[in-house]
């Protein structure tokens, strides 16, 4: 049982400012003594970045397709564990979703599943009256979620505060804060959203501090505390590493002809998921899991590190830009997400580096590589030497692949048992030449029916991000091919 204040920022919309409301009421109320804890809703990597650095404590990730609506109450009272309020950052717009799977991964949902009420992110830079039939549209549209007051953004003069005010009136629902129009707040943009905080350093601190001010002079922080503690109990514990990793299901058996597509990988993505027998984490000697971050590699979710460790592992964090070589004894290597494009001249500089890893690799070494990890495994990137460990070639694209997945892995290796089922999410302007290897890491279900990723030795490298919270199992088989390899 959680009693944790909470609230959720939503929108009717991207682009309304709920990501400067978010992170500058945590900024806001953290200046003010509370400890915060900072949530966003899908996902997401870089948003949590600058929840992170508004609060001082790590950002989470709360997604109902990666991780099922039974874990989003459990991951979040993990997060809030101990701290006076929670600000959690809806996606999109507040009844925006899974696509064709109605509520499912919405905010709306999550709102509801933490028995959250919901502060509205309203831009009024465009309408007076009209504002009162928007909100009064999502205030009814689903009655199970509670919309307990509205933010009105880029607003232009008090007349037109007052006009919004007047119409809001009829609606019932109080207005919490305004915001009125300025310069926006200096949190520049590319190809796959905001710039990392790791990439901006004193630029991101002067930016949070910003969003600060702007709530802390134009909201009622008294008024949002006091909805966050009209919150409900929230029944269940806290999810934790270690109980995750012991009631977690076994691992599947290898299926027969695992690799690809029709005919060889059919009964991989149509059959049931085939169970082996079950076994405890093996509490011996830890091993060292080296983890790639610094600015090139900023997307991780940080239970990922905590299963690592539950699991047995000493984690290791290194900066391919920097270190000229894997932490000592290092026995099994992870490199998630990032921007390994940006950064392509100072990765592919680093020959050592670039070299220690492709002999980790080629030891057969575990190795698990996430998009931009899979674009540093390359043999090259638009044109410049990477890793070499697959025999691939990766380039930048004007095509964004973007959406979540259903995927199931089709080739036993290191991270997963061939048939297991996991959903994922990609998010890339990038393409990998060619796009599987003989042994693909995934088989996507559904309309697509593709293949994509490599197994390779010890390698599990493929483009699909996914939330391994909802499969514990591979953590636990990773740390325990560190030890075996």
């Amino acid at each position: 049982m959680t009693s944790v204040p909470r609230l959720v920022i939503a929108a009717p919309s991207s682009g309304s400012g709920k990501t400067t409301v978010a992170t500058g009421l945590m900024a806001a109320l953290t200046a003010r003594g509370l400890a915060v804890s900072p949530h966003k809703v899908g996902p997401d990597y870089i948003d949590p970045g600058y929840h992170a650095l508004a609060t001082g404590r790590v950002g989470r990730n709360l997604d109902a397709y990666l991780c099922g609506p039974e874990l989003v109450g459990p991951l979040f009272a993990h997060g809030a564990r101990g701290c006076d309020i929670a600000v959690v950052e809806g996606v999109m717009g507040l009844y925006d979703g899974a696509a064709g799977e109605g509520e499912l991964a919405s905010t709306a949902q999550v709102a509801k599943l933490l028995r959250a009420p919901v502060v509205l992110v309203v831009d009024a830079s465009s309408q007076s009256r009209s504002v009162a039939a928007l909100v009064h549209g999502f205030v009814s549209f689903d009655p199970e979620v509670r919309i307990g007051g509205v933010i009105l953004n880029k607003v232009g003069s008090d007349r037109h505060e007052a006009l919004l005010r007047e119409a809001l009136d009829s609606v019932g629902v109080p207005v919490l804060g305004v915001l009125r129009r300025a310069a926006p707040v200096e949190t520049p943009s590319r190809h796959l959203g905001l710039v990392p905080v790791a990439e901006r350093g004193a630029l991101a601190v002067e930016a949070v501090a910003a969003m600060a001010a702007q709530v802390a002079g134009g909201c009622d922080l008294a008024a949002l505390v006091a909805l966050a503690r009209s919150a409900g109990p929230l029944a269940g514990a806290g999810w934790d590493a270690g109980e995750a990793l012991v009631s977690s299901p076994p691992p599947p058996l290898p299926l027969p002809s695992p690799g690809a597509l029709p005919p060889d990988s059919r009964s991989a993505l149509d059959g049931p998921r085939p169970q082996a027998p079950d076994g405890l984490v093996d509490a011996g000697r830890p091993v060292r899991v080296a983890v790639a971050g610094g600015a090139a590699f900023t997307f991780s979710y940080s239970e990922h590190a905590e299963l690592l460790t539950a699991a047995g592992a000493e984690v290791v964090v290194f900066d391919p830009l920097r270190d000229e070589e894997l932490p000592e004894g290092t026995a099994g290597l992870v490199v998630g997400g990032g921007f390994p494009e940006v950064y392509a001249s100072e990765l592919s500089a680093n020959e050592g580096l670039r070299k220690s890893v492709a002999e980790l690799a080629l030891s057969g070494a575990p190795v698990a590589a996430e998009c931009a990890g899979l674009l540093y495994l390359c043999r090259d990137l638009d044109g410049l030497p990477m890793c070499g460990v697959l025999d691939a070639s990766a380039r930048m694209s004007e095509r964004l692949t973007l959406g979540y997945r259903d995927a199931v892995a089709v080739s036993d290796s290191a991270l997963a048992g061939a048939g297991t089922r996991m959903r994922g999410h990609e998010f890339h302007r990038t393409v990998v030449e060619p796009g599987a290897g003989s042994a693909p890491a995934w088989g996507m279900r559904g309309p697509e029916r593709r293949v994509e990723g490599f197994v390779e030795r010890g390698v599990h490298a493929s483009y699909l991000h996914t939330h391994w919270a909802s499969e514990p199992g591979v953590a636990r088989r990773f740390v325990e091919r560190c030890r075996t390899s």
